[in-house]
């Protein structure tokens, strides 16, 4: 069934149909095995990957490595989950590098609201003894898809 899962990984909004056809399985076989992943949280939840720069909305994105010292007993969790509940934080991950201990992506409208954040919510954090932000300037691929730009000819036209 990791076929179902690879399939919808490449793109959710195939049909339960298509996912069959694609399968090789019936689409009970493919709702049945939905359901199961979506239960036991196999399946975290569908998302769309929108590309911002075509749409002229204004984002930054920033990457910001955090070091932190774990709490007694709670490891580094707790001061993740303290972190990761914050709106402005699209994904946090838990590294095994010896200079930083979480990656923390960041989304905001201005450079200068994501340092915000950083300086006054996310460098104040209990256990929190250091941070390093790197701003993303453009995306080239994300979860697999290749952004690229439309290219326009800028050679004139002429009809004879």
């Amino acid at each position: 069934m990791d076929e179902i899962l690879e399939i919808l990984e490449e793109n959710s909004r195939y049909s339960d149909e298509q996912i069959a056809v694609m399968a090789g399985k019936t689409v009970e076989e493919v709702r049945e095995a939905i359901r199961d992943y979506e239960e036991k949280s196999i399946i975290a939840g569908y998302t769309t990957l929108i590309n911002w720069e075509n749409t002229g909305k204004e984002t930054v994105t920033a990457l910001i490595q955090v070091k932190i010292t774990p709490q007694r007993g709670e490891g580094f969790d707790k001061v993740a989950e303290r972190i990761y509940k914050f709106d402005q934080v699209k994904a946090c991950y838990l590294m095994s590098s010896g200079g930083f201990d979480l990656t923390v992506i960041v989304e905001g409208k201005t450079m200068k609201e994501v340092a915000m954040f950083v300086s006054e919510k996310l460098a104040v954090q209990d256990n929190v003894i250091g941070t390093a932000t790197h701003f993303v300037l453009k995306k080239y691929k994300d979860h697999g898809t290749i952004f690229k730009e439309k290219k326009t000819s800028n050679r004139e036209v002429i009809f004879i």
